[in-house]
């Protein structure tokens, strides 16, 4: 669907399809009127009487629309009955022709898609808080809006299916999603959907067309260079022109869980955590069972296979491949047939194996896989791949050790990009930190806030957001993270929250930073905790009089008559007791 270039022109398609039937209702009334006035009349007297043409319309007009008041101003001749009569069938036959044409206008493809675009445009201009503008409303989009939706951010909807737009007004989201159906590869659609309005805080293209998302990323780069841009690529040169482009982030789901599962196996905990701070807002993660180190089999030598071997390759895993053609290399051991098939499974070493990854395009091939694997080898280590959201029972009903969601993957990413962009930096340090200190901190993190997946965010200490905090900062006062993090209703209570990393402009990074880490005005500091956490460290660090009390314990009268009262009664002599 190609968007309409100015807002006007529905009213001129409008006058194109209804051009015919209103010149005919033109034509009728004209000569109707013009044969009324020459039809001779007479009046009360019996003298002959013409009417006016300011008559002749106002009957016309009254007669042709079936409202009929009568005969004026005197009751008519019989030349002037047979005339308007005639007028009468001829009005009919143009309003019949004229409807016609209505219903046909109203049930046009054109113009319910011109009346979509106006409707969904305005809604856009009406905008007034900050968006994120989703290209594709597939699974992944389906669940990005879904989160947005639970952090309190709006979205913009452009899909080239119309079912699914239609699916965007049962979700119930808590805040109106304006969706469109059309091909977010055209500029135009982008423009209409918001890429460069002002509100506007990104594009994500979730797509399943690489070559889709490309478009959308050079349309973005060109027409809006500051608005920060999420991509998914599962080709590899795609993803190379995106980010040659200057797209800031280019998400490839294989090349993603590829780099999770190489944390796997060399820092547990580390993927353990990552998990956790990863997971969808409102959802419970479950401690997972480690992928062991030994032999492996890998099922599908696709794009996703080639990740996972890649992988393997960087942790010094064995892996055997086993698929119904050769590889291009042949640096591994390979076995030619189905995974689907006990004997291929037993050539390929599956009853030695520690584990192994069903990674086909088909989710009924990898489920048999699967299967037949555990069969033979109950206690290996089943990681599979599901290609398409909806067999989420048939997946959930087998319960494998990891089941791999390319678009929960994508989604996980995009959140931890939009949401809290300090977590990127923060899960790249811990890719490489020691496995036994991951490990620690992620008991500690689980042990005090639980397994349930916490909030993460990012707080800047500067005027705009901790204004109390800042000032004092500025002042030359020593305040360190562990004053800040107490209870603003109770300051001997600790906030349920963790400080995972500190930046600031220095490059004096912290990971974990300590409790008696001083503050600095600038300073940006990430954190993860439960509900509630966030809106009373906000509180603490915006208003002075709880900033106050959770540092000295004192709790200031609020209110500028009551500071200096309070003042006041301070300062005045305490009389003598007799």
């Amino acid at each position: 669907m190609t968007p309409l270039p100015r807002h006007h022109s529905i009213f001129f398609l409008i006058l194109r399809r209804m051009r015919a039937p209103l010149i005919l209702l033109i034509v009728i009334m004209s000569i109707s009127v013009l044969g009324l006035t020459l039809a001779p009349g007479v009046d009360a007297d019996g003298k002959v009487q013409y009417l006016s043409f300011f008559h002749a319309f106002y009957f016309i007009s009254y007669t042709a629309t079936t409202i009929g008041f009568g005969e004026i101003p005197y009751a008519f001749s019989d030349q002037q009955r047979l005339w308007v009569t005639i007028c009468i069938y001829l009005s009919v036959i143009g309003w019949a022709y004229t409807l016609g044409s209505v219903f046909s206008l109203l049930s046009d493809r054109n113009l319910q898609q011109a009346f979509a675009i106006q409707h969904f445009s305005s809604a856009v201009r009406r905008m007034r808080e900050p968006f994120y503008l989703v290209c594709g409303y597939g699974e992944t989009g389906r669940l990005v809006c879904d989160a947005l939706d639970r952090m309190g951010h709006r979205a913009v909807v452009i899909e080239l299916d119309e079912s699914k737009v239609g699916e965007i007004e049962l979700q119930g989201y808590a805040a109106d999603v304006p969706a469109i159906d059309a091909d977010a590869r055209n500029p135009e659609t982008l423009k209409f959907a918001g890429l460069t309005h002002p509100n506007c805080a990104g594009v994500i293209a979730l797509t399943n067309d690489d070559g889709s998302n490309l478009a959308i990323a050079i349309a973005a780069r060109l027409l809006a260079p500051r608005i920060p841009v999420l991509c998914r690529a599962e080709n590899q040169e795609t993803a190379n022109t995106m980010t040659a482009f200057g797209t800031r982030h280019v998400i490839n789901p294989f090349q993603e869980f590829a780099e999770m599962l190489a944390l796997a196996l060399h820092a547990p905990a580390a993927w353990q955590l990552a998990n956790w701070l990863t997971g969808l807002p409102g959802t419970t993660v479950e401690r997972f069972r480690n992928p062991p180190r030994g032999h492996w089999i890998l099922c599908g030598h696709g794009r996703f296979g080639q990740h996972m071997v890649s992988a393997m390759d960087a942790e010094e895993v064995p892996v055997t491949i086993l698929d119904r053609d050769p590889p291009d290399d042949f640096d591994h051991r390979w076995v030619h047939g189905e995974g689907t098939s006990a004997d291929a499974l037993r050539q390929a070493g599956v009853l030695t194996a520690t584990g192994i990854v069903a990674a086909t395009r088909s989710d009924i091939d990898n489920l048999s896989i699967a299967v037949a694997a555990r069969e033979l080898n109950p206690a290996l280590f089943v990681i599979v791949r599901q290609n398409h959201y909806a067999n989420r029972a048939l997946f959930e009903a087998y319960d494998a050790d990891i089941t791999v969601v390319p678009s929960e993957i994508i989604g996980h990413e995009c959140l931890a990009i939009l949401s809290t962009p300090l977590l990127v930096p923060f899960l790249t340090i811990l890719r490489r930190s020691n496995p036994a200190w991951c490990e620690g901190l992620y008991e500690r993190m689980t042990t005090r806030l639980g397994l349930a997946v916490p909030e993460v965010w990012s707080q800047r200490l500067n005027l705009a957001s901790a204004p109390a905090l800042y000032r004092r900062l500025m002042r030359g006062e020593t305040i360190t993270l562990g004053m800040v993090l107490r209870s603003p209703e109770n300051r001997d209570e600790a906030l349920e929250c963790g400080v995972l990393y500190l930046e600031r402009d220095a490059d004096d990074h912290r990971i974990v930073p300590e409790a008696d880490t001083p503050l600095r005005a600038g300073d940006e500091i990430l954190l993860a905790g439960k509900p509630g956490a966030r809106s009373s460290l906000a509180l603490t660090l915006a208003n002075e009089h709880t900033l106050n009390y959770v540092l000295t314990g004192t709790d200031l009268p609020g209110g500028w008559i009551w500071e200096r009262m309070s003042g006041a009664r301070k300062r005045a002599p305490r009389p003598d007791l007799p």
